[in-house]
C-alpha cells in the first residue's frame, strides 16, 4: 500500500497561526495532537521529516524534535528507522467525543457533542408502546422503508408545518446520520460537487467526504445566510447536491427566515441542484418563535433529514427521509445495503412521541432555554473578552475567540479534562481556529464546572488578543 504523507507547507496549513507558545516543543507538540484526536490527521500518515517542518516554520530543529518525541511518548507518534514518524491514532485517541468511555479520566467534562439526556416520561412511552408490539412480532421484522404506523405520523408533523405528505414518500433510517449516508450513497457518486456550509455539522461533512464528493465551502456570514451570496456560489459551483441546515443551523443556531427561502430555493432550481435539508433540530425553538414552512415547501425535489435524537432522545436513533416518490424506491435499496431496518420498537415509540403522547416537548424547550442562558451568563461574567451569543434555537453556541487559538484552547482543556471540538471541527477545508462550539445540554452544574476548566485553560493559552498582522493561512469570512 503506498505511503500517505504530509508535506511541511501541508501540516503548516493546518496548525495555524505562528509564533508557537513558550515552551515552543510543548505547543508543537500539543497542536499536531490536537489535530490527531480531531480526525484532521489520521492513523499512519507520515509526518514531515524534522529538517523540512523546522525549515517550513522558522523553528529549530531541536524543537520538532522535542515535539515529535513529546509525541511518541505521549502515544500519537511512531517514529520507524529509517522511514520517518508516522500517526498514530490508536484507542487512545479521545476523538470527536462519542467515542468511550473512558476509563482513566473519570473527572472528564464532555463538552464535544451536543445531546441531552432523556426526558421525563420518555419510560411510560416505551411501556405503552410495549403494548403495540405484539401486533408487529407476527412478521419478519425487516422493513428497510419502516412501520406504516411511524411514516404515518412523520408525514401528518410535516402536513402540519404547511408540507403535504404522504406516507409513501417517508424513508426511515437509524437517526439522521444514517439518512445522509443513504442519501450520498443513493445520489452522489465520485468527485460530484457538493456546496456546504462553513461553518456546518462535521458528522455531515465526513459523511460526504466518504462518498468521494467533492465539498464546496458556503461562508456562511456572522449573521446568518446571505442568499444573493449563495446564489452567486451555487452559479458559479453548480453543485449536484447543497446540503443545508436552515432550521436551527449547527453549530451557529442561526435561523433561515422564512422570506428569504423562495430566493434561495430558486437559485438552486436555476442549477438543477437537488437540496438535501438537515431538520434535525427545527423543533428547538428556544424563544417561542412561530415555526417556519419548510424549505422543501419551494423545493419540490428536495430530500429532508429528520431525527427524534434532538427533541427528545439521542438513544432513539430513528430519523427518516422526506423525499419525492420517484426517489424512494432507490433510497430504500441504498438503505437494505447499510442496514435491514431500524428496530420496531423504537419505531412505535417515536410514533407515539410525534402524536403528542408522554412528553411534553416545550418543557425540553424551556430546559434547554435556562441552560442556554445560564451558560451564556457564566461565559459572559468569567470569560469578558470572548463574543458570546444567544441564538434562538438549537443546543449549541458558537463563541467568537479574541485571537486565532480554538484549537490550541481545546488541547490546552484537554489537561483539564475538558473534552471539547475546535472550531476547525466545523469547517470543510479550513478555518474556525477564531469559534468554538459549546453546548449547554449538560446540566448546571457541569457547566459551572466545564466554565472553570475553561477559562484555566483559555488562561494556559495566554492570549488575550491577535496582534496585528498576525499571519491568519486557514482564516475564513465567518
Amino acid at each position: 500500500m503506498a505511503t500517505r504523507w504530509l508535506s511541511g507547507q501541508d501540516l503548516h496549513g493546518l496548525l495555524g497561526t505562528l509564533p508557537l507558545q513558550f515552551p515552543a516543543y510543548q505547543d508543537l507538540a500539543d497542536r499536531i495532537r490536537y489535530l490527531v484526536v480531531d480526525g484532521r490527521l489520521v492513523h499512519d500518515v507520515r509526518l514531515p521529516s524534522e529538517r523540512e517542518l523546522a525549515s517550513t516554520l522558522g523553528i529549530s530543529r531541536a524543537t520538532v524534535a522535542g515535539a515529535y518525541a513529546r509525541l511518541a511518548d505521549l502515544g500519537f507518534l511512531v517514529p520507524r528507522r529509517g522511514a520517518g514518524n508516522f500517526v498514530r491514532a490508536g484507542p487512545t485517541t479521545r476523538g470527536n467525543g462519542l467515542v468511550g468511555p473512558y476509563p482513566d479520566f473519570t473527572d472528564l467534562v464532555n463538552l464535544a457533542f451536543a445531546s441531552p439526556p432523556a426526558p421525563a416520561g420518555l419510560d411510560e412511552v416505551y411501556r405503552s408502546a410495549l403494548d403495540e408490539l405484539p401486533a408487529v412480532l407476527g412478521g419478519h421484522g425487516y422493513g428497510p422503508q419502516g412501520l406504516v404506523s411511524l411514516r404515518e405520523q412523520v408525514a401528518a408533523w410535516y402536513g402540519e408545518r404547511g408540507l403535504p405528505t404522504a406516507p409513501d414518500q417517508i424513508v426511515v433510517t437509524n437517526g439522521a446520520q444514517s439518512a445522509l449516508n443513504v442519501v450520498a450513497g443513493t445520489l452522489l457518486r465520485t468527485g460530484d460537487r457538493v456546496l456546504v456550509e462553513a461553518p456546518s455539522y462535521p458528522n455531515a461533512l465526513d459523511a460526504l467526504r466518504r462518498s468521494g464528493a467533492r465539498l464546496v465551502a458556503y461562508p456562511l456570514p456572522e449573521d446568518g445566510w446571505q442568499v444573493s451570496g449563495y446564489a452567486t456560489t451555487v452559479r458559479q459551483t453548480a453543485p449536484r447536491l447543497a446540503h443545508l441546515i436552515p432550521e436551527f443551523h449547527n453549530p451557529t443556531g442561526h435561523w433561515l427566515d422564512e422570506e428569504a427561502r423562495p430566493e434561495l430555493a430558486a437559485a438552486l432550481r436555476r442549477t438543477r441542484t437537488t437540496a438535501v435539508v438537515d431538520e434535525t433540530l427545527v423543533e428547538l425553538r428556544l424563544d417561542g418563535q412561530h415555526p417556519r414552512r419548510p424549505l422543501a415547501a419551494w423545493l419540490p425535489d428536495a430530500l429532508t433529514l429528520g431525527s427524534a435524537s434532538k427533541a427528545f432522545w439521542g438513544g432513539l436513533r430513528i430519523g427518516w427521509i422526506r423525499a419525492p416518490r420517484v426517489l424512494i424506491r432507490s433510497l430504500v435499496q441504498t438503505r437494505a445495503l447499510l442496514d435491514l431496518g431500524s428496530p420496531a420498537l423504537e419505531q412505535l415509540v417515536v410514533a407515539r412521541l410525534l402524536a403528542g403522547s408522554g412528553v411534553d416537548v416545550e418543557e425540553q424547550r424551556s430546559r434547554a432555554r435556562m441552560q442556554r442562558d445560564h451558560l451564556v451568563g457564566l461565559l459572559t461574567r468569567r470569560l469578558p473578552d470572548w463574543r458570546v451569543p444567544t441564538p434562538g434555537g438549537g443546543f449549541t453556541l458558537w463563541v467568537g475567540l479574541p485571537g486565532e487559538t480554538s484549537s490550541r484552547l481545546a488541547a490546552a482543556a484537554e489537561r483539564h479534562d475538558l473534552l471539547l471540538s475546535a472550531g476547525p471541527r466545523f469547517f470543510p477545508d479550513g478555518g474556525g481556529e477564531r469559534h468554538l462550539r459549546l453546548p449547554f445540554t449538560a446540566p448546571r452544574q457541569h457547566l459551572e464546572e466545564a466554565v472553570e476548566r475553561l477559562a484555566r485553560a483559555w488562561a494556559d493559552v495566554g492570549v488575550s488578543s491577535p496582534r496585528p498582522g498576525t499571519r491568519r493561512p486557514w482564516d475564513l469570512s465567518v
